[in-house]
Formats: structure tokens, C-alpha cells, sequence
């Protein structure tokens, strides 16, 4: 008697799709746990949703991530089921509202001057032509913007407003970035349209996002008996056509030194997350800047790009990473071993850590920003040691106070630069650690594409073959979020899993008629 064959998920990258991905094929699909592998190319998993260090070596993330319980539809129906590490007989969603409930975000402090005085944000700054142009821009057909920057659609006037330096330092958009991207987040986060200035929709993890949302999903995961296949590298993929549709038939591995095949048989399921935000990213130290890293030392773009040779349904990966002068920007966390930093900032903002958001120095050369987190940031945290987080969006401009840009800078300077705008002595920071990380295709997902340009989670006529990430084209959503992320992974495996539950709906904010009455009022103030 023949043991009937039980099919095979194969997971490409250990990203939070991958993981959310495996997660929803367990729990909603009914595919045992042993019976999942994710392959990673790296020795931990969480992709970009990284954060490691200690107090001795300094604590560093290359991002934090802002979430918010009025939209991450897909995320916080994974997270409802995912138990949490710290509280016992909690999920992960429980304890994120409970701590969200008790430390609520209230910037008093968004937007700082080149006087170091707090910039009045009551009103949004626009002209009467800024908001026709606005109007036009959020009322326009995607089809017809096509491959348009925002700068095709907004005057030169508009990037001098408080709104645009309080909206572009949230999303970290550039002016030169999709006007199609742009227009999707305006309606997406039109709740927030009213209350940019004191951040009070963002909501955010009790420690960093590896320790908060990729750590307890991991651990839920192997306990399912899923397979972590670490230090492996996918450098290719067999494939064949069948019937008129694509199949993988074959999963080409490199481990250290040694190259296998994976078979895929079949009955089953390969995911992809295509491409990287933070591919080829370098890490800095306190007397050397982040080295400048090229698509020569990249790692995810290459299966993409073979995929997509000839095959325009697997979309066009050279729209998003041919010019890491329109997508890079550095970012840097500090770890320190005293209070004084983290007392003046309580003193000047009148935000307790926690409750303020992003201060953003609007003056600065680099545009740069810092939000001071609640404390304990890392669960390896001790209590005498505080961390936070800051980044800048123009790296190659020289500094207000150092005179060399930033991606020239180590550590030190960069702590240099920001005492100057804070009027901070540098003996505030003497205790200091200012791990800086330059990351060249961070807002590569954000360049000026067409529809065509990024595939369908599952591309027409694929088989067997799905990709996750934040370069699948999802209508309404908006990338550069841990909500895109999980939500390709959900209709990714609903669909080659043929699972019968409805996938949640994008909340639908830009269409309620109290939502855009605020906002209404907020431009004309």
C-alpha cells in the first residue's frame, strides 16, 4: 500500500511574510507544521524587522516601525491568535492595545526649528492653490498618474508646508517618489490626515519590532514543528511549464560552501518574498561611518530579476532598484549609559518617552529625526540604560554642524550634529554608543512605477508559485508597512491553499463622511 504523498511549503526569506505566511497555512489552512521550511539567507529571521545588540557592544535597528489599530487589518488578525511572551493568557494584539491604552502618543514637540523652538503645527501650511493641487493629486486615477513623481503634481510651494515636513518624515517620502504611492497613503491613512502634528493614531510595540512581533511569532512557529532552514541562500529556482502554467520544480540552495536541490513535487507551495528594503545595508560604528554598499554586494534582487526575464506578469524589478540616490537614507540608534540625553528631552519636548513620536528638526540639512521609545526598548534591556532611534532622509547633504554629509559620518559626528540642533552640550551624549546603518534601497518600494511594474501575490498562470513582500501589487494598501507585508502573505496562501475565509478588508476610513470632514477642516486651518 502507497503512503499518500502529504504536500510541501517551501518559504523564501525569513521576513515577517514568510512568517506570516507560514502561520496563516497552519491555522487557517490545516497544513501541519513539519511540513513548512523557511529558507534564510542570514543567520536570524525577521528581515528588515530586525533590533540585536546589548548594553556593552549598544543596541541597533535599521527601522521602527509605526503601527496603528484603526487600519493593519491582516496584522492584527494574525497577531489575535499569536500568544505573547510576556504576558501569559494574552495574545500579542492584547497586550499591544493594553500598553497603547497606557502610554498614549501625544507629540508636543513634532517639528523643531533651526531657534530650536517648537514650530506651531495648527495649521497645515497651504496655500489655496496647495490644496487644488492636493485635491487633484487624491482624486486622480491611477492608470492615467502612471510612472508620475510628486512633483508632477504638487508646486514647489507645497514641500515648504508644516504638513508636508510632518506627512514625509512619518512615511519617509521624497519628492521625487510615486505620485500614485503618495496618493494611496493619503487615502489609507486619512484618519491620520487630522492629527498628523501629535502622532495620537500611531500606535507602536511594547519593545522593538524584532523582540515584539517577529520573536513571539517564531516561537509559536516552532512549536508547530516548522523547519528553519538558517544560512541558506537561494540562488535559483527549477522551473518548467505545464498546461500552459509555471511550475517550480526545483529549489537551487547554497550552504556555506556547499550547493544542493531542493525538489518541490507535486502538491507543493513556493513562496517568494521578492526583493529587499534592506538589502545591502552596512552598519557603522562610533569612529567609522556605514560602508557605501552597492547592488554588487546585494542579495535580493537576483532571483527577482531571473524570474522575471521574459515573464512580465512577474513584474519589473528594475523600476525599483536602479537608483539608490532616490531610495537611500541612514538611520542610527543610540545606547546610553546615563539619563542626562533622555532628561533634557523630557524637559524640552514635555513628552514622557513613549507618548511623544518623531521630533523632526525641519531646518536640518539632512532632515533628520529621533523618537525616544518607552524604556525598556529590547527585552535584554538593563534599567540603567536607555536607547533611541533617529534617521535623516538626505544623507548626502553636508550637515548644519558637521561640515561633511552624513553617509560620511560615524557615529560620533552624527551625535555631533544632532546636540547642535538641540543645543545639547556634547557632554549630554558622553556616555553614548551611535550605531549609524546606511540602507540604499530603503524606499526603493516607493519609486515612480507602473501597475505592470510589481506581480499579483499569485501571478497569472502560476501553479504552484507565489510571491510575499512589499513589492506585490495590492489595490487600495499601501507598502512600507508591516500590514503589506502580511497581507500578501494572506491572500497568497488563501489562494494556492484554496481556503474559504475572507480576508479583511482594507477599512475603508477615505470613504466616511466624519473622516473626510475632519481632514476638510484641517487643510483650511
Amino acid at each position: 500500500m502507497n503512503t499518500p504523498y502529504i504536500a510541501q511549503a517551501y518559504l523564501i526569506g525569513g521576513g515577517i511574510g514568510s512568517l506570516a505566511a507560514a502561520a496563516f497555512m497552519i491555522r487557517d489552512g490545516n497544513m501541519p507544521g513539519e511540513n513548512i521550511s523557511i529558507l534564510e539567507a542570514a543567520p536570524t529571521l525577521g528581515g528588515s524587522l530586525d533590533g540585536a545588540g546589548d548594553s556593552t557592544r549598544g543596541y541597533s535597528m535599521r527601522g521602527g516601525r509605526m503601527l496603528t489599530t484603526d487600519n493593519y487589518e491582516c496584522t492584527w488578525d494574525l497577531y489575535k491568535t499569536i500568544p505573547s511572551l510576556n504576558n501569559e493568557g494574552k495574545s500579542v494584539f492584547d497586550e499591544t492595545v493594553e500598553f497603547n491604552g497606557e502610554f498614549k502618543a501625544h507629540s508636543m514637540a513634532r517639528l523643531v526649528d533651526s531657534r530650536r523652538a517648537k514650530v506651531p503645527v495648527t495649521s497645515m501650511g497651504f496655500s489655496m492653490q496647495d490644496r487644488v493641487e492636493l485635491l487633484k493629486l487624491s482624486n486622480a486615477n491611477e492608470d492615467e498618474m502612471g510612472a508620475t513623481c510628486i512633483t508632477d503634481w504638487l508646486s514647489p510651494a507645497f514641500f515648504e508646508t508644516e504638513f508636508w515636513f510632518m506627512w514625509v518624515t512619518t512615511f519617509a517620502f521624497q519628492p521625487w517618489h510615486s505620485a500614485v504611492e503618495f496618493k494611496r497613503y493619503l487615502h489609507r491613512f486619512m484618519l491620520e490626515f487630522s492629527r498628523i502634528e501629535t502622532l495620537a493614531g500611531v500606535k507602536r510595540t511594547i519593545y522593538n519590532q524584532y523582540d515584539s512581533l517577529v520573536l513571539p511569532l517564531q516561537t509559536w512557529l516552532k512549536a508547530q514543528g516548522v523547519n528553519f532552514i538558517m544560512d541558506c541562500k537561494v540562488t535559483d529556482l527549477s522551473h518548467k511549464t505545464e498546461g500552459g502554467e509555471f511550475v517550480v520544480t526545483g529549489i537551487h540552495c547554497l550552504r556555506q560552501t556547499e550547493t544542493e536541490v531542493l525538489n518541490v513535487n507535486i502538491g507543493d507551495l513556493v513562496f517568494l518574498q521578492n526583493g529587499s528594503m534592506t538589502d545591502a545595508s552596512s552598519i557603522g560604528t562610533m569612529t567609522s561611518a556605514p560602508s557605501k554598499l552597492t547592488k554588487k554586494d546585494s542579495n535580493g534582487w537576483t532571483l527577482w530579476e531571473k524570474l522575471a526575464e521574459g515573464r512580465p506578469e512577474f513584474g519589473n524589478p528594475t523600476a525599483f532598484n536602479s537608483s539608490i540616490a532616490q531610495s537611500c537614507w541612514e538611520s542610527f540608534t543610540v545606547t546610553l549609559k546615563d539619563t542626562a540625553f533622555f532628561d533634557k528631552m523630557n524637559q524640552f519636548s514635555g513628552n514622557q518617552p513613549g507618548t511623544g513620536g518623531l521630533v523632526t528638526f525641519k531646518d536640518s540639512n539632512w532632515l533628520m529625526s529621533i523618537v525616544l521609545a518607552h524604556q525598556p526598548h529590547f527585552l535584554n534591556q538593563p534599567a540603567n540604560v536607555q536607547v533611541f532611534w533617529g534617521y535623516a532622509l538626505f544623507p548626502d547633504r553636508v550637515g548644519n554642524f558637521v561640515p561633511k554629509p552624513m553617509a560620511e559620518c560615524n557615529g560620533a559626528e552624527i551625535l555631533q550634529e544632532l546636540c547642535g540642533h538641540l543645543r545639547f552640550d556634547l557632554d549630554t551624549v558622553a556616555s553614548a554608543n551611535c550605531i549609524p546603518c546606511r540602507m540604499p534601497y530603503i524606499t526603493s518600494m516607493f519609486m515612480p512605477r507602473l501597475r505592470s511594474d510589481r506581480p499579483l501575490p499569485v501571478p497569472q498562470g502560476s501553479k504552484n508559485f507565489a510571491f510575499i513582500s512589499q513589492f506585490v501589487e495590492i489595490p487600495d494598501d499601501v507598502v512600507f508597512t508591516v500590514e503589506y507585508s502580511v497581507r500578501a502573505a494572506q491572500m497568497a496562501v488563501y489562494e494556492l491553499l484554496a481556503i474559504d475565509r475572507k480576508i479583511p478588508p482594507v477599512t475603508p476610513h477615505d470613504k466616511s463622511l466624519h473622516v473626510q470632514f475632519d481632514a476638510l477642516i484641517k487643510a483650511f486651518k
